[in-house]
C-alpha cells in the first residue's frame, strides 16, 4: 500500500501544482484584461484632451485675430482721417497761393516783373 500512497501525494502534488498554475493564469489573465482597460480609458482621455486643446487652440486663435483686426481698422480709420486732414490742409495752403501765383503768372506773360 506504500506504493499507493506515494502515487496519491504526487497527484495530490500535481494537482496544487496545476491548480496553483490556473490560478495565476487566471491572475495574470485578469491583470492583462485590466491593463487592456487602462491603456484604452488612456487612450480615450488622451483623444478627449486633444480635442479640448484644439478646441482652445482654435477659440484663442480666432481671438487674438478679431482683437488684431479691430486694432487694425482702428489705425487704418486713423490713418484716413489723418491722410484727410493732410489733404485738406495741403489744399487750403494752395488756395491761399493761387491768387499770388495767378498774378506772377499774369506779370509773367505781360513782361511786367
Amino acid at each position: 500500500m506504500r506504493g499507493g500512497e506515494d502515487t496519491d501525494t504526487e497527484r495530490t502534488l500535481l494537482q496544487q501544482i496545476r491548480d496553483k498554475e490556473q490560478e495565476l493564469g487566471s491572475r495574470i489573465e485578469g491583470a492583462r484584461e485590466k491593463a487592456d482597460a487602462m491603456i484604452a480609458a488612456a487612450q480615450s482621455e488622451a483623444d478627449d484632451l486633444v480635442c479640448t486643446a484644439e478646441s482652445m487652440a482654435k477659440t484663442s486663435a480666432e481671438k487674438v485675430y478679431w482683437t488684431e483686426r479691430g486694432r487694425t481698422e482702428t489705425e487704418i480709420t486713423e490713418l484716413k482721417r489723418a491722410a484727410e486732414l493732410d489733404t485738406a490742409a495741403a489744399i487750403a495752403r494752395a488756395e491761399k497761393n493761387v491768387p499770388a501765383a495767378a498774378d506772377a503768372i499774369v506779370r509773367y506773360v505781360t513782361g511786367e516783373h
